[in-house]
């Protein structure tokens, strides 16, 4: 399906691009302690809410 040069280089790009992600996000973390301080608690509510929502289908149908 793919070759081996295909393989390496996506094997090789998303070693690059995971590396380039860690850099970006260490040196942004002060404006993200900063700006998103409450967005723990978003991100909480909404996989309570699929949670939820996936019982209510599981125990109903």
């Amino acid at each position: 399906m793919f070759s081996d040069g295909q393989i390496v280089f996506g094997i090789l790009f998303a070693i690059a691009f995971i590396i380039t992600i860690i850099i970006a996000y260490r040196k942004d973390r002060k404006l993200h302690n900063k700006y998103y301080k409450g967005s723990v608690w978003v991100l909480i509510v909404f996989i309570s809410f699929i949670v939820l929502i996936a019982m209510i289908k599981f125990l109903l149908g």
